[in-house]
């Protein structure tokens, strides 16, 4: 019995429309015009909402960006969690593979850095509660990912354990969390970066969610 565990933002659902709608909701309510274009900041989007406020900052010539950071990152909370689903769309195949692997009795959780609030929001307007019954965000613990606690609670909540475990993410975060607790990474390569994940040097790529049961076998046999 193996516990899968996803990542949710560039991992289960492409949800940068919305995280970057957000944050440019988050500028105006500060007097700053739009600073971030879907389709072209989308890497930056799923490296968290801090992360498209200093981009913001950058663009507008502000020297403080952790100060704008700090005083967008609420009302971006805010805008997102009024607008959660309106461009955020499921990865192809997700839902059938998640499904075949549950049919095969593997444990399926998630373990996000986005806040748990909104994460259980997102998942269920996306019709994933049942499949995902453990999930971890980012304010669940006192720490969050890279720190490796949040994807060993995951596995724990599960019942599974971490020598029959594996974390699928799409970032530098994910990898290094898995490494951190000893883990096997896949990293999927149909996120804005693409393929560039690979010089992250995770355990396996993945193309495309049709081929989870391939790469999983390889990986974990």
């Amino acid at each position: 019995m193996r516990s899968v565990i996803f990542d949710l933002d560039g991992t289960l659902a492409d949800t940068a429309g919305d995280l970057i709608a957000a944050a440019n909701a988050a500028l105006a309510r500060l007097g700053h015009p739009p600073q971030l274009v879907m389709g072209q900041d989308d890497a930056t989007a799923f490296a968290g909402g801090r992360a498209m406020l200093r981009l913001a900052a950058e663009r507008l010539g502000i020297a403080d960006a952790e100060g704008l950071a700090d005083a967008g990152y609420q009302p971006l909370l805010d805008a997102y969690g009024a607008e959660i689903d309106t461009h955020t769309v499921l990865y192809p195949g997700t839902l059938a593979a998640v499904d075949r692997l549950r049919a095969a009795g593997h444990l399926t959780g998630i373990c996000t850095n986005k806040p748990e609030g909104l994460a259980v929001t997102l998942i269920e307007r996306l019709g994933l509660t049942a499949r995902f019954p453990a999930l971890i965000g980012a304010d669940t613990l006192p720490v969050r990912k890279p720190d490796p606690a949040p994807l060993l609670e995951t596995i724990a909540r599960l019942g599974g354990t971490p020598d029959r475990a594996v974390l699928i993410g799409d970032t530098i975060t994910d990898r290094k969390t898995a490494a951190a607790a000893g883990i096997p990474c896949i990293l999927v390569t149909f996120g804005p970066t693409g393929r560039a994940v690979a010089d992250l040097e995770p355990e396996a790529l993945l193309d495309h969610y049709d081929k989870l049961d391939a790469v999983l076998d390889q990986l974990l046999h």
